[in-house]
């Protein structure tokens, strides 16, 4: 801390300082109350009006309620931390940043929104080029108190002889911060590097790289909060949607958005993308190759139109004097005609009137043809077994009913694919429930089978099919999980995918379909890529964002890890890993990496004394990271020893950081999957503090010597 004054006692200045930056926070929460007071007061008046007794009084009911409802859900989720930054200018005013924007009783700027260009100096302006920026202070606030300023001076020419200068600087206090199970914003301390990925052009796709800790992901939600900000109603109508790797991540980075005062963005973890569905297995790694490559697509063309597996093969029925035969190739060559420019679904209607004309091309008796086509047409579809026949033939199929099918299709249909994957496929669906990799598949389907059909309506000149009631027993007889929309209702205005170097390409063909209108964020390192296979997937993430422009940001400084804590992953990532992308980590802790090898026995008990020790020596969040096949006995081990101790396998540590980390059984997290040394990357680099391994070979140490 500096000031002009040197004998003035350091701790009563920094009171000081805090106090009279407390009674500005004051001021400005009691406007934000009376605010949320006025949108309190417009929702009761809202509901009064829907007792007008007409159907406009309602509209403008709903419409108040909703829009008053937003604004208070808005400030109540600004409240904790509402004002964080106060820019002191060159010409002597002070502009104050906040979380959302404040006005007094006379239409005053009292906070400005982060959003606002005016607060973008907060994040651009440098020593170098301070752009009328004297000094730059952030507050630390618990709920409406502050306790605690950092500042930075950017212009010390220009500074006032009694200005205050308090801390090393917010960025280094941030830093040191322990990690709770929740990802929290960064909007005090965007560096000028992420702010300018941050306020991007709003159109086209906006790919923002980097090595692991340099704030992808927080940059990414501040961006979303910021384009919600700049086009509200483009973007709030249209809806934006966050795709992350898994439903750990998402419950760790969901508070992000709503304390920077959004709370109308869709968050969906990749098992959760398309409605109705909520995956959260993996399937192993062959299996989720082959559900993942793009030779899927034929498999489930091919299946979408194949017939129900205990579909009848043959029809006959006895008309006057003849016996009309539909044998299993003439139902095939129906099948075909009826598929021809329609979609499964879309045909269902037509197949009655399709079935009866192939039927009355075999008449040939005198008495039938008497009769004439309109006669043979009302006796056959209004006959129970015709009825039967159609309903069983051709059914209204949905996505998930056809993919249950696919363990008896994958021979037939699965001529792309090897046997050893064959095998992992129809292995890997034996639980009956769908893995994240299942949810592309299902999703395929769901536009390759069109929508279902509406109910029938009471038309007595059409053939007669199952009630919408009965086809719906039948159904739920067969399905436990179904998804709940439909595709025109897919899209959205912007899509914001996380990790996205481990997409494959069937998942990007998923994300695609509903961003074809949308812009987009794009945030990921290669280097930590679980998809095996990279050129597949460029090429289906090119076609997902066919026709955009891009704009790319890379962010350079690593502030999660330590130095000596990067300095090992990044052995790990020069050894394994072409062209890895490493940024710079900028503090050192004086804690280097430990690797303990233990006995096979004495693994668990070594495994716990690590977690224990940790959780003695830091105050956040311990994490167990160890291969797949090991998180359930670990987590049996662990027991409820600490809440702040999680177990978990190398995937869903993605995207996640810990003060403390524990590996264990490096070697087998390496042999789990064609990408191993890379999970391994990702994993060693989620610790900010501390991290161990453990044990009970140390091959993967030998080969980095």
């Amino acid at each position: 801390m500096s000031s002009q004054n040197s004998s003035s006692d350091p701790r009563s200045e920094v009171r000081a300082e805090i106090a009279a930056e407390q009674r500005y926070v004051d001021t400005v929460h009691e406007r934000l109350e009376a605010s949320a007071e006025v949108a309190r007061s417009l929702v009761k008046e809202g509901m009064a009006r829907g007792h007008v007794g007409n159907e406009g009084g309602l509209v403008e009911r709903d419409a108040m309620v909703y829009q008053a409802s937003r604004r208070l859900s808005a400030l109540h989720a600004a409240h904790d931390g509402l004002v964080f930054g106060r820019l002191s200018m060159l010409d002597g005013d002070s502009r104050y940043i906040g979380r959302i924007g404040v006005r007094d009783a006379d239409r005053e700027i009292l906070l400005i929104d982060w959003r606002a260009p005016a607060a973008s100096l907060f994040y651009q302006a440098t020593a170098q080029e301070p752009a009328g920026v004297v000094r730059r202070r952030v507050l630390r606030c618990s709920g409406a108190t502050v306790v605690g300023v950092e500042d930075d001076l950017l212009d010390a020419d220009n500074a006032p002889d009694d200005l205050v200068v308090v801390g090393e600087g917010a960025l280094l206090a941030s830093l040191s911060r322990a990690r709770d199970s929740t990802m929290h914003s960064v909007v005090a301390t965007i560096q000028k590097e992420q702010d300018e990925a941050i306020r991007a052009p709003i159109r086209g796709v906006t790919t923002i790289g980097g090595g692991p800790g340099t704030g992808k992901t927080v940059v990414a939600l501040h961006r979303a909060a910021y384009l919600l900000y700049s086009d509200r109603r483009r973007f709030e109508s249209g809806g934006v949607l966050v795709v992350g790797p898994s439903s750990v991540f998402m419950n760790y980075i969901e508070r992000v958005l709503p304390s920077l005062g959004e709370t109308s963005v869709t968050l969906r973890s990749l098992g959760e993308v398309v409605d109705g569905l909520h995956a959260a297995r993996h399937d192993d790694a062959v299996a989720a190759s082959a559900k993942g490559s793009s030779r899927m697509v034929k498999l489930l063309t091919r299946a979408a139109s194949a017939p129900a597996p205990d579909a009848p093969s043959h029809f006959r029925f006895f008309y006057k004097d003849d016996v009309l035969v539909l044998d299993a190739p003439g139902l095939d060559r129906l099948r075909h005609q009826l598929l021809s420019g329609s979609r499964r679904n879309q045909a269902y209607a037509r197949v009655p009137a399709a079935v009866a004309t192939a039927l009355w091309r075999q008449v040939s008796g005198e008495r039938a043809l008497e009769k004439g086509e309109e006669a043979f047409v009302d006796e056959l579809t209004t006959d129970d077994r015709f009825v039967d026949f159609v309903e069983d033939w051709w059914p209204v199929v949905d996505a998930v009913g056809v993919w249950r099918t696919l363990p008896a299709l994958v021979d037939r249909f699965g001529g792309g694919f090897s046997e050893v994957e064959k095998q992992a496929l129809r292995a890997s669906w034996k639980s009956g429930d769908p893995s994240i990799e299942d949810v592309p598949l299902i999703d395929e389907l769901r536009y390759l089978i069109g929508e279902e059909p509406e109910p029938d309506s009471d038309d007595g000149d059409a053939p007669k099919q199952l009630m919408s009631f009965e086809r719906r027993e039948r159904e739920d007889r067969d399905e436990r999980v179904r998804t709940s929309t439909s595709t025109e209702d897919d899209g959205f205005a912007h899509i914001l995918i996380d990790e996205a170097q481990d997409l494959s390409p069937m998942q990007w063909r998923m994300v695609g379909r509903r961003g074809r209108y949308a812009s987009w964020t794009i945030v990921g390192d290669q280097a930590q890529s679980s998809w095996p296979h990279p050129l597949e997937a460029a090429a289906a993430r090119a076609t997902a964002l066919e026709g955009k422009p891009e704009h790319a940001f890379r962010l350079s400084t690593n502030y999660r890890n330590s130095a000596e804590i990067y300095e090992l992953a990044a052995s790990v990532a020069g050894h394994a890993i072409e062209n890895a992308d490493l940024a710079e980590a900028v503090r050192r802790t004086g804690h280097r990496p430990e690797h303990r090898v233990v006995a096979a026995a004495e693994l668990d008990a070594a495994l716990m004394a690590e977690a224990r020790q940790m959780l003695q020596e830091v105050e956040g969040s311990v994490a167990l990271v160890s291969p797949r096949s090991r998180v359930e006995a670990i987590s049996a081990l662990a027991g409820d020893l600490d809440d702040r101790l999680r177990v978990l396998d190398g995937l869903d540590t993605k995207g996640l950081e810990f003060d403390a980390v524990v590996v264990i059984e490096p070697d087998e997290i390496i042999n789990e999957s064609e990408t191993g040394w890379r999970t391994l990357y990702v994993v060693l680099t989620r610790a900010t503090q501390l991290l161990t391994t453990v044990g009970t070979s140390d091959r993967w140490q030998r080969e980095l010597e």
